[in-house]
């Protein structure tokens, strides 16, 4: 089957759009129309080196779509089902697994295809990576089948693809890897698609008060309409301080989603005794951080977390019924809409920070 797709071929060079040779499904294996892929911050990591990747490869890891085609041994989807992909796929049988932390599976070899085997995605008869295992710049994709959920097909398959990554990310940042608990108090380091998921799953939550600091006062305007209680401007106040005023002496839960070294710092300072900084940001890879350690003895927290601590297939269906009922706004996280040749203008809108999301759409 042959698709145009958005290739990353170097290290800070604009994708191109090429025309790829897709295989038809193993047995465990779906074939999957994409219809939208929102733009990912993780994918301009990729594309400028921060996030390694094998190359050439096609990048967008946030897509929903429909089913064309499916393995003999597939049992979840069938051809014409509406799905989300999701790069949280997991083998089910290694210790990490079988403890329910899919997301952190350590053998995600299990899902792909094998060295003996033609790969999944190719040009010419030579290999094309797909990034996050997904590759969802492109008109179709070949995925493992733990690596797409159904959904119901009355949910617009735009706010659908958000589910994929930023707000599975986001609100199970807040709901699965911190357990932000009611009444809390929380700060969010960055405002952007991620940021905004974690604001509405603090408020989701119950958290009394939320904090949004970031660098763009239209970004922190935008956090308000999400749920933010009150907002700082780090260009124009030490957040720091500022935090440790509004909340009187120090928040309970502060997230980093940006992925800096300085704003994981500030969400370590600004922690009252016993709080915990989440680090959902990417950091590149090799950079390290350095914090004072006389904090650790006031019982603060540094704690990782990888895509949401999520359960995609549990997680999924309770995101889209939250969304259903009012209580997470999709809608409103869409900013634009362009077409796959207009990626590089998607990377830009990220870059100066005029976006919430920017949708990919394709024809159906």
């Amino acid at each position: 089957m042959k698709v145009k797709a958005a290739i990353h071929r170097a290290t800070n060079h604009p994708l191109s759009i090429e025309e790829v040779d897709i295989a038809s499904p193993g047995p465990e294996e779906v074939l999957v129309k994409t219809i939208a892929c929102g733009v990912c911050h993780s994918d301009l990591h990729a594309l400028n080196g921060a996030i390694p990747s094998n190359l050439p490869a096609i990048l967008g890891h946030e897509p929903a779509g429909i089913v064309i085609e499916i393995g003999d041994r597939v049992r979840n989807v069938a051809p014409g089902d509406h799905v989300i992909a999701c790069t949280s796929m997991y083998c089910g049988n290694c210790s990490q697994c079988i403890q329910g932390r899919p997301y952190l599976c350590i053998d995600r070899g299990a899902c792909l295809r094998g060295e003996d085997e033609p790969p999944r995605v190719t040009q010419n008869g030579k290999i094309i990576h797909q990034f996050a295992d997904l590759g969802g710049f492109a008109e179709a994709m070949l995925v493992h089948n733990r690596a797409v959920v159904k959904i119901d097909k009355d949910i617009p398959f735009d706010r659908a693809a958000l589910v994929g990554c930023a707000v599975t990310t986001g609100v199970g940042a807040a709901l699965n890897t911190a357990k932000v608990t009611p009444g809390s108090s929380v700060v969010v380091f960055g405002a952007g698609g991620v940021g905004i998921s974690v604001i509405q799953g603090a408020k989701i939550a119950g958290a009394r008060q939320i904090i949004a600091v970031d660098i763009l006062d239209d970004k922190l305007k935008i956090a308000e309409k999400f749920g933010a209680t009150e907002t700082i401007n780090s260009n124009k106040q030490d957040p720091v301080k500022t935090i440790k005023k509004m909340t009187s002496g120090g928040a309970e839960f502060a997230f980093e989603v940006v992925g800096m070294q300085k704003l994981l710092q500030q969400a370590f300072y600004c922690l009252a005794p016993h709080g915990t900084a989440i680090l959902v940001g990417a950091i590149p890879v090799g950079e390290s951080v350095s914090v004072n350690a006389g904090h650790f003895f006031l019982e603060k927290r540094i704690i990782g977390c990888m895509m949401g601590s999520n359960r995609f297939t549990l997680d999924t269906p309770r995101y889209l019924e939250l969304y259903r009922q009012g209580k997470l706004d999709l809608d409103s996280m869409v900013t634009r809409h362009e077409p796959l040749e207009k990626v590089s203008d998607a990377f830009d809108a990220i870059t100066s920070g005029e976006v919430t999301r920017t949708v990919l759409m394709f024809d159906q």
